[in-house]
């Protein structure tokens, strides 16, 4: 891989286009020349064997001319002056010279080894029998059988425009043909010597340019992995100066873009992270990408990745198109909300307002959910309907008991006096139940606008308890109802509201003797928190209990267990209620513990505090 990689570096590949521009160059060059060499070479060595060629025929015109034409004349006396001329005039290093009369006998030779063959017709070449037939320019490069390249040229000996003989020149060309190959040799060197020359100056050339490049390399590698500090050195005015130039200017922008992003994103996600709505975010492709912790609160799940919008909200095919067609949705989601028993803790109601996202030119890229937690809202708005419903219920019951019976006294009832009392008497009682219902309406109120403030004073605990019992004692010994009351060592005093704690008492004790039989037992009991900074007080009866249905709401307004019963013993369905306002309004709680036909207990808990509000 590291060789492959370096093959692939500018460096190198600038290198080798320098020594192949070099090397085609110099090829280019090397065939031009050396063939042009070797042309002139032979052109030359050839034009030396003509001139001789031709030299020789003039000399040897005469004598041949002068020949007898019979075969059977005697040659010895016309040849002798030729061989001479032949052997010492015309002697070239490895050539033989012949001269040949017009029947193509030879006359002359050059090679001594050849002068017996004076007079015979051995010479049969097709260049010779062209010559002695007057065709000039007769020449051809052959091979001997010791593979020598040799160079053969006939020419026509002519006298007075008569063919007499032809000469017949053969010389090796060894001697030009290693000229031509040490030419190739030096040029072969001198391409050596330049390729080496060319690839020591393309890496010197090459290292000025990509020596800034590797320096952008390192540079953007460095921006890469978020390291702004570093500059990329300018070492001149050029293109590659100037790119160094632009890339840290691009540098120190990016490096301010990306501050100005980050610091958006740490705004957005702590935006996100602290909002009391839950936000989910989604592709175009309906799968989640980018959600907050109250999201996977109100939705009550682990993480939202890999889930896809119609999944986690379970959105129908209808609500997905419309979405996508850019219609923003607005959608309730129930968790076990039941809207008849709205006190469960358990329940609650989601809000989630779905609004696609558009980008221009490329329609809806994704859609945000936000999720509201209306389950408050809803309680509110039910409590409001029911707190309606009951109101109107609890008025209209003894209005119309009041108007049936003023009709009869008015229809002629008022005449009957024994009649008349019974009417009047019922007229009264529910007269007096309005206006119970009215004052525990406006107290309520007053509770609930902060309105009826506290006024503390020191209170001796097993005093108000007593009280409490003595207030009580008629409706007690009717019901032949014990009570007792029972108070810590060491609790003697405590600074509240008497008042106000009085008419929890009153409520709490009111409702035990109600719901307990005859011969019950009921018990006020007051006592210190385990690290002595709160009180509680107790009311415990034995009496016919509440349902496990029913705990959650029976501190609910105008909640009753058993509504007939409680309309008829005159309870307007407010005193838990309000006990559970005063407690709160003293920094206190309240809970409530019954098991059927087994007996209730309510407590309360109040801080202990000094004077002047401070804790004890």
């Amino acid at each position: 891989m590291k060789g492959k990689s370096f093959f692939r570096t500018i460096q190198v590949k600038l290198v080798i286009i320098y020594l192949l521009l070099i090397l085609v160059a110099m090829q280019l060059i090397g065939v031009y020349f050396i063939s042009t060499v070797k042309n002139s070479l032979i052109s030359s060595f050839t034009n030396n064997l003509k001139e001789q060629a031709d030299i020789l025929s003039k000399f040897a015109a005469p004598s041949l001319a002068a020949k007898p034409d019979t075969e059977s004349d005697s040659p010895e006396s016309t040849t002798e002056d030729l061989s001479l001329v032949v052997r010492n005039l015309f002697s070239i290093s490895g050539a033989e010279v012949q001269v040949l009369d017009s029947n193509g006998r030879l006359v002359a030779t050059s090679l001594q080894g050849h002068q017996s063959d004076i007079g015979s017709k051995k010479n049969k070449s097709l260049a010779v029998s062209r010559a002695l037939q007057n065709i000039p320019d007769n020449e051809e490069e052959i091979i001997d059988e010791d593979n020598i390249r040799k160079k053969m040229i006939a020419q026509p000996v002519t006298l007075n425009d008569k063919v007499v003989g032809a000469v017949y020149v053969v010389a090796s060309m060894n001697d030009l043909y290693e000229t031509v190959n040490r030419v190739n040799q030096i040029f072969f060197s001198g391409t050596l010597i330049a390729l080496g020359l060319t690839g020591v100056l393309g890496i010197l050339l090459a290292h000025t340019i990509t020596n800034p490049i590797q320096g952008l390399t390192r540079q953007a590698e460095a921006v890469a992995e978020g390291k702004f500090d570093l500059k990329v050195p300018v070492l001149g005015d050029d293109e590659i100066g100037r790119l160094s130039m632009a890339f840290n200017d691009m540098t120190i922008r990016l490096k301010e873009a990306l501050s100005v992003n980050e610091e958006e994103n740490e705004k957005l996600a702590s935006i996100l992270s602290n909002m009391s709505d839950g936000v989910v975010a989604a592709d175009e492709h309906g799968k989640i990408i980018i959600w907050n912790r109250r999201a996977l609160e109100l939705l009550e799940i682990p993480n939202c990745e890999g889930y896809e919008l119609s999944e986690l909200f379970e959105l129908s095919e209808q609500k997905l198109l419309e979405l996508q067609q850019g219609r923003g949705q607005t959608l309730l989601i129930e968790h076990n909300f039941d809207e008849q028993e709205i006190g469960d803790s358990n329940e609650g109601m989601l809000r989630a307002t779905f609004t696609p996202i558009h980008r221009r030119d490329k329609g809806i890229t994704g859609t945000i959910a936000v999720l509201q937690d209306v389950t408050e809202q809803e309680k509110l708005e039910q409590s409001r309907r029911q707190f309606v419903a009951n109101v109107s219920h609890e008025l209209r019951t003894p209005l119309t008991t009041i108007k049936s019976y003023a009709e009869a006294l008015n229809d002629g009832a008022l005449e009957e006096r024994e009649l008349s009392e019974r009417f009047v008497g019922v007229i009264r009682n529910e007269t007096e139940r309005m206006i119970r219902l009215v004052t525990d309406l406006l107290h309520l109120s007053r509770l609930d606008s902060n309105q009826a403030p506290l006024r503390r004073r020191q209170t001796n605990i097993h005093d108000m308890l007593d009280e409490v019992a003595d207030r009580f004692s008629f409706q007690l010994r009717q019901k032949s109802i014990k009570a007792s009351v029972l108070v810590d060592r060491g609790l003697e005093s405590a600074w509240l509201d008497r008042d106000q704690i009085d008419q929890v008492l009153d409520n709490l004790f009111s409702n035990a003797i109600k719901y307990t039989l005859d011969g019950g037992k009921i018990e006020l009991l007051a006592k210190k928190s385990g690290d002595s900074s709160a009180l509680a007080i107790s009311v415990k009866d034995t009496g016919i209990g509440i349902p496990k249905k029913d705990l959650n709401r029976i501190f609910d307004r105008f909640y009753r267990v058993d509504k007939a019963r409680s309309r008829n013993m005159g309870g307007t369905g407010l005193g838990l209620s309000i006990a559970r306002e005063i407690v709160k309004a003293h920094s206190g709680t309240i809970s409530l513990h019954s098991e059927l036909n087994e007996g209730t207990t309510v407590t309360f808990t109040l801080p202990l505090l000094q004077e002047g509000g401070d804790l004890a």
